[in-house]
């Protein structure tokens, strides 16, 4: 199983925000995930988004073990770019993540799953870009 390490500052963020009882799922968000907004070619393993859902999306079913019990998913396509130590902060306003030897994100986003599908749907959003 895949472990995350999150900071109490994080938890008592997504508490705040009312997220710390959903499903959320860690993705890459370069362009080819089925809620990926952003990236592309050029940008894969650089962006993440923490998607919240009221229910498991099968596709994410990959769990990320963590000390808070937080309901954290990620697919087997994900956990590529997740090395050993993989680890989540707040501060500043922004979400980072980090592996042992990287920085991965320094802003990951939140999205709300059931809005970005919905999007998708009414072609709002053009998925991934090219460099």
């Amino acid at each position: 199983m895949a472990a995350i390490k999150l900071s109490d500052v994080l938890v008592a963020h997504l508490k705040q925000r009312q997220l710390a009882d959903k499903e959320l799922v860690l993705i890459t968000d370069d362009g080819g995930g089925k809620y990926s907004l952003q990236g592309g070619a050029c940008t894969i393993g650089t962006n993440f988004t923490l998607i919240v859902l009221d229910q498991p999306d099968s596709d994410y079913a990959v769990p990320l073990e963590n000390a808070a019990g937080l309901h954290l998913w990620t697919s087997p396509y994900d956990l590529v770019f997740l090395e050993t130590g993989v680890a989540m902060d707040y501060g500043q306003g922004q979400i980072s993540l980090k592996d042992d030897a990287h920085v991965l994100d320094n802003a990951v986003q939140i999205a709300d799953g059931a809005t970005v599908l919905a999007a998708f749907d009414r072609g709002l959003t053009a998925k991934g870009t090219s460099c």
